[in-house]
């Protein structure tokens, strides 16, 4: 055989005949990317000497990240008396994590995880959102995630307030369910949680669900390989957890009564680990004033 005999075959989309029922053949659509780790960036060190109140807050910082106990307090500091260029360069130190959150109630804030695992910047927000105070916390989560999620005197009751229309089928089963273990978790502290994803629900059921258990201060976000939305109810303990793969498609949908998921919390170990990652840091710029 010749070359000029080897039949030619067109390949990719549009190559293939269309088919009987008048479908097409669809590719999956690939992922476009994803969040990754990136270094703080910082200024060169002749430029940081002289900035002492950034020197301040990152000595604090060293020792707040060893006397942090797993899951206890956190530990705060105010840095808002620091001048624009002290903490410019905070920032830079810390960077941005793949971590933030909202809390919207008695009072308005917004959270973001640094770079180091278990160092949180918290920015208490006027109605306007001006920064009124800035604060550097270390903790698994900032002290705001574990606020209350309801000042009503029954908050589970609202479980039950609501009637269902004709076409909720299964969302009052899955409303029991979450009550029961609500009520128990304070006492037992035992987590639960509920795979949505598995469940035959119809856009009214999720619909009636999300009416029912409401909307609570707290929203968080956790970037990575796609995104996960972390939502407090109204009611306490009880988050409406949800994956999203890197082209934006829900993949796990799950209600947790627990008193903060664990995807939302930095692990111990990491914040252990934190500290040693800071001194590295800020070494090349302190280090010979020690």
């Amino acid at each position: 055989m010749k070359l000029r005999d080897i039949p030619i075959v067109a390949l990719g989309a549009g190559s293939q005949p269309e088919e009987p029922d008048g479908e097409n053949l669809e590719y999956i659509q690939m992922p476009t990317g994803m969040s990754s780790y990136a270094p703080p960036s910082t200024p060169e060190p002749e430029e940081v000497r002289d900035l002492l109140g950034a020197k301040e807050a990152m000595d604090w910082l060293t020792g707040a990240l060893r006397k942090y106990a797993p899951e206890g307090e956190p530990l705060m500091a105010n840095i808002g008396r620091l001048d624009a260029a002290n903490r410019e360069l905070v920032n830079q130190i810390l960077g941005d994590g793949e971590v933030s959150a909202r809390f919207t109630g008695v009072v308005r804030a917004r959270m973001q995880e640094s770079v180091l695992a278990g160092v949180w910047r918290t920015f208490y927000l006027d109605k306007d959102d001006n920064v009124l105070h800035d604060l550097i916390e270390v903790a698994d989560v900032p002290y705001l995630v574990r606020m209350p999620a309801s000042r009503e005197p029954d908050p589970l009751a609202r479980l039950t307030k609501l009637k269902p229309s004709e076409d909720v089928m299964n969302a009052m089963p899955i409303l029991t369910e979450i009550r029961e273990h609500a009520q128990q978790y304070p006492l037992e502290r035992q987590p639960h949680s509920i795979n949505l994803t598995l469940l035959p629900l119809s856009k009214e059921d999720v619909a009636f669900l999300e009416k029912a258990l409401g909307k609570g201060p707290v929203d968080i976000l956790s970037r990575g390989y796609g995104d996960c939305r972390v939502v407090a109810a109204a009611v306490p303990n009880v988050w409406w957890v949800r994956f999203y793969n890197s082209m934006g498609t829900l993949i796990l949908d799950t209600i947790e009564i627990i008193d903060v998921p664990n995807v939302a919390k930095a692990a111990p170990e990491d914040i252990r680990d934190s500290a040693a990652r800071l001194e590295e840091i800020v070494e090349p710029y302190w280090g010979e004033m020690e």
